[in-house]
């Protein structure tokens, strides 16, 4: 199992949907449970839940599954009986896609537990979690270097960590093309931790959030932090717009 995570209008379900059109092969079984379906792709079983008609996600997956699919996308994980049916699902050898509200990528382990569902099906179910944002691109027709005010880089504990030497960040000053915003598109900022043996046993010790993100990021795993920033540093997004997006900040 795979979960995005995410505020509503992160652009998780088109992350999903993305995953879907690399998978959408031939001889695959693929079938999805929305609510809406928000995207129409040839290839695929979609399945509007019907609340009135009693077709829920937890009753969608339970028929979906009889038709033994390869891989199943549940547009979110809402509840504890549909997120129970799912980790069965993916234990029983199928691939399943979903979603969560959580902060950040290692949150979405604690949720699940918090819904009642056994550690011990959680690390054997899932693969990875990844947490998403969306943020404003800075206009490339009116894009140009500035200092950043100090407040942004207060707000983002940058003042005292010693790192933004020789490092020019860049703002859109508005022109035509941008309507006068100086944004033009928008980006994904992206956590991606893959679950792995040490993190299977903080998951099974029903470890904190923070502690399991210490791990990941021990292994590699870049928070949404600092993808933002790399974003900023190469001029993608201003830095106000990273303290906009990303709410929360690693103390150390």
């Amino acid at each position: 199992m795979i979960i995005i995570s995410g505020p509503t209008g992160a652009g998780k379900t088109t992350t999903l949907y993305s995953v879907l059109n690399r998978l959408n092969t031939s001889g695959k079984n693929i079938v999805t449970v929305e609510d809406p379906v928000e995207y129409q792709m040839d290839g695929l079983n979609q399945v509007q839940v019907n609340i009135k008609a009693d077709m829920t996600f937890a009753n969608g997956l339970r028929s979906i599954l009889r038709q033994d699919p390869n891989i199943v996308l549940i547009g979110e994980i809402r509840d504890g009986e549909t997120a129970q049916i799912a980790i069965e699902a993916a234990l029983t050898g199928h691939l399943v896609l979903s979603t969560l509200h959580t902060n950040d990528a290692p949150s979405v382990a604690t949720r699940l537990i918090d819904m009642g569902i056994e550690p011990f099906l959680i690390a054997s179910s899932l693969i990875g979690a990844t947490a998403q944002r969306l943020a404003r691109k800075i206009c490339p027709e009116c894009k140009e270097p500035y200092v950043p005010p100090a407040s942004a880089l207060e707000g983002l504990g940058l003042s005292t960590r010693g790192k933004l030497e020789d490092v020019t960040f860049y703002k859109g000053v508005g022109c035509p093309k941008c309507g006068g915003s100086g944004y033009r598109g928008r980006t994904g900022i992206h956590e991606m931790m893959k679950v792995d043996d040490d993190l299977r046993r903080l998951i099974l010790h029903k470890a904190s959030a923070r502690d399991m993100s210490q791990a990941a990021r021990s292994h590699g795993m870049r928070t949404l932090l600092e993808d933002a920033l790399v974003k900023a540093r190469e001029g993608i997004i201003t830095l106000e717009e990273v303290l906009r997006v990303v709410s929360t900040v690693e103390s150390d």
